[in-house]
């Protein structure tokens, strides 16, 4: 099985290229690198069945050779990252996934739109379950990404509709894990580079609203049962076990050992003040279901970051969710 994996070099992108090649597959792996890293995919340069392809999906997606799934991950998607890029944001969700989308028609293939939590805003239903519309503000200051990625929701459906593209979407809850960047601006790399460098750890509104957090492990193993069927989805993957942020602050500080204290900063606009997911379809359609304890997964992520120590040395301490 060839994959293409656009967004390849970020974060989850890296992860999933591993997973495909660690099981024998091949994988085509596309980035721009306007928010993915080289050192992503360094340790996977030269091995067979990998082929980096350094383009923007925005701009067009050919892929030479066989193609028998797209994974279509390109997207910025921290807060710092699409609030720097809103048009390419706008645009990888809308140009970008058409051409994704084209180019697995092309080819009869397999393709899995990674979509996120974000399109239920600020959930006025708790948990979320994929049949909830959500609560988006479009015209609010997170709306680059959270209309990006509905809006290519709707564009997957019309060509598995219009086209009969093989087609499938999942709804990324919070991941977490080695490989983001510490100045990704979410609530993981901020309080761990926030305590490791002795920083306030800053804590937006008074830290009862809640977030769950999936390890990246778990997700990819989502995602690649998501292109191996022909589940349609929507599908939520993430961990329902739910932590407030004051709570996730604590672990956090109990993990690294750190004194750092904590601050509270103002409530931003649209922030989420619940988020949690319902994953009864995952576990019904995909067998899925997460295996990694938070308090597992947040310590092999803060010994990964103490391997980064100029990284998180530079990292601001401020940040955002």
């Amino acid at each position: 099985m060839r994959v293409v994996v656009t967004g390849g070099a970020g974060f989850l992108g890296s992860h999933l290229c591993d997973a495909i090649i660690a099981r024998g597959d091949s994988v085509a792996c596309v980035d721009n690198l306007a928010t993915g890293r080289p050192d992503n995919v360094a340790h996977l340069m030269g091995s067979p069945g990998f082929t980096f392809v350094e383009a923007d999906v925005s701009s067009g997606l050919d892929v030479p050779g066989p193609v028998d799934a797209v994974a279509h991950l390109a997207s910025p998607a921290s807060p710092p990252d699409y609030l720097r890029l809103p048009l390419e944001t706008l645009a990888v969700g809308s140009h970008g996934t058409e051409n994704a989308l084209r180019l697995a028609h092309r080819h009869g293939a397999r393709f899995v739109l990674a979509s996120t939590s974000e399109v239920y805003g600020d959930p006025a239903v708790h948990p979320q379950s994929e049949d909830y519309w959500g609560n988006v503000n479009p015209v609010g200051p997170r709306s680059v990404y959270d209309e990006a990625k509905r809006f290519a929701e709707a564009l997957t459906r019309a060509y598995r509709d219009t086209h009969s593209v093989n087609a499938g979407i999942i709804r990324i809850f919070n991941t977490y894990g080695p490989r983001m960047s510490a100045r990704d601006g979410r609530i993981v790399t901020n309080f761990i580079t926030q305590a490791l460098n002795g920083d306030p750890l800053t804590i937006y509104g008074d830290g009862s609203q809640t977030r769950s957090f999936c390890y990246v492990d778990d997700l990819i193993r989502g995602i690649v049962s998501m292109i191996d069927c022909t589940e349609t989805g929507p599908v939520n993957l993430g961990n329902p076990e739910e932590f407030t942020v004051a709570d996730f602050a604590q672990l956090v500080l109990r993990l690294t050992g750190s004194a750092s204290p904590v601050e509270h900063l103002a409530l931003p606009v649209d922030d989420p003040t619940r988020r949690c997911p319902v994953i009864t379809r995952a576990s019904r359609v995909l067998g899925w279901q997460p295996e990694i304890r938070v308090e597992d997964g947040v310590r092999r992520t803060i010994e990964w970051f103490r391997s980064q120590p100029e990284e998180v040395r530079l990292a601001s301490a401020a940040g955002s969710r």
